[in-house]
Formats: C-alpha cells, sequence, structure tokens
C-alpha cells in the first residue's frame, strides 16, 4: 500500500464517521419538523411542541456567561445509557400531583427556542432539566414560599442550607446589589444580609437567570413517536 492510498484511506475513514456522527445529525436537529399527535396513540391531537415560559434568550444567555453549563447538565439519559430517570426528580416528578409519573428521558425538541443545547460537560452539581419543576415543589412541600426567592437565596450563598454544607457551586453575589430602604423595603428582597436601612436586591440579570432556572420544566409527555419506552398497552397499540 502506497502512502497516498493510505492517507486517502484515512481520511475517508475518519471523514465518514465524522459525516455520520456530527453533520447529519447537525442538519437533522437544527430543523425539527412538527410531530402530529394522534387520538389513537397520544390521547390527544394537533402538534407536539414542548411549552415553556421564561425569558428564554437572554436568562440563557446569562446562564452561559456565569458557567452553569460546565458544572449541571440539561440532559436525562435513557436508562441503557446511565440511570437518570430513577434520580429524584430529574426527568420529571414521580409522583406530580395533577398529571402522576411524568418522567421521561430528554429529546431534541426539549431545546426548541433556545439558540444552543446547553446539555453540559460535566455533573459536578445536578442535572436542570428539571429544575423548575422541583423547585416549585419543594416550595409547595413547605407550604408556603416564592421560587424565585428561593434561587435566589441560593445564587448568593450556595451553602445557606444546612443541606448544601458540602456544594461546591460558587456564589453569585455580584448579581445582586445593596440599596438604601426608602419607604417600604422590595419584595424581591433576600430574607438575609440586609441591615436596618439595606437590602440585598437581584439585579437585572439574577431577574433574567431566575427566570429562566424556573421555564425549566422538560417533562411533558411526548408523542408516541419520541416515546422509546412506552407503556406496555400503549406499545401493543403501535
Amino acid at each position: 500500500m502506497s502512502l497516498r492510498t493510505f492517507i486517502l484511506g484515512l481520511f475517508a475513514s475518519f471523514g465518514l464517521a465524522w459525516l455520520v456522527v456530527v453533520v447529519v445529525p447537525f442538519f437533522k436537529m437544527r430543523n425539527l419538523q412538527p410531530i402530529t399527535l394522534t387520538k389513537e396513540l397520544d390521547g390527544a391531537s394537533g402538534i407536539y411542541f414542548p411549552k415553556r415560559a421564561g425569558r428564554l434568550v437572554n436568562g440563557a444567555k446569562i446562564y452561559a456567561e456565569n458557567g452553569c453549563y460546565l458544572c449541571h447538565t440539561q440532559v436525562v439519559r435513557p436508562t441503557y445509557a446511565g440511570n437518570d430517570l430513577y434520580r429524584a426528580n430529574w426527568g420529571g416528578l414521580a409522583k406530580d400531583p395533577e398529571r402522576g409519573d411524568t418522567r421521561r428521558e430528554t429529546n431534541a425538541y426539549d431545546f426548541e427556542g433556545e439558540s444552543f443545547a446547553f446539555i453540559g460537560t460535566t455533573r459536578m452539581g445536578p442535572d436542570l432539566s428539571n429544575l423548575g419543576r422541583r423547585v416549585e415543589a419543594a416550595v409547595a412541600a413547605q407550604g408556603s414560599g416564592d421560587p424565585a426567592a428561593l434561587l435566589y437565596a441560593h445564587l448568593y450563598n450556595p451553602r445557606r442550607v444546612p443541606e448544601l454544607r458540602k456544594s461546591t457551586c460558587p456564589s453569585f453575589r455580584y448579581l445582586f446589589t445593596r440599596h438604601q430602604i426608602t419607604g417600604q423595603a422590595s419584595s424581591e428582597a433576600l430574607p438575609f444580609g440586609g441591615t436596618a436601612t439595606t437590602e440585598l436586591v437581584p439585579g437585572a440579570d439574577a431577574k433574567a437567570l431566575v427566570s429562566y432556572l424556573l421555564s425549566l420544566k422538560k417533562d411533558q409527555a411526548p408523542p408516541a413517536a419520541l416515546n422509546f419506552a412506552p407503556p406496555a398497552a400503549k406499545a401493543a397499540a403501535r
């Protein structure tokens, strides 16, 4: 075998792998086609479109600028690739008060509306695919409180809660400002860190980031076309 043939073969081998693993999935996932729901298989009609509510654009930008994706993923792996569905509320709530068990794995449509899919690089912290749902469930379990206030407190001091004393999450206190209290105190002020005349309030970036985090509720029931582990009854119908 000549050197020229060897080099061409090498390029062909790696080029084919790159084409199949990178290029083809890129073009298939950048323009996802709507999925039509059917009454028979999905129990609903219309078009499947994951619902998101929050400041996705600027909130995701703050998320990226502060390196949140370095320690947190947004991917709930299927059972054959990991054990994510059995981690507490990562893939959804096991006992949602209205919908029952909403746990499921991630699909490409979960990142609709975002310019970049924050699948993450490591899991030094928990997966955030359903952080918004988890925070709301935690507040509901306490009987009172505000989900946004819970996240603001965590961003300012991640180790304030006893259960998180060993957290490696850095403090994002630079996203907050100290204001002089003039008249009535701000409803968004942190419940700690203030004085008799000052209060700590979230800045615009903190508000955008928390709005984005609370929008992370990627547990909408997928259509039959995307549900690779359907219940036995539905599997038989397919």
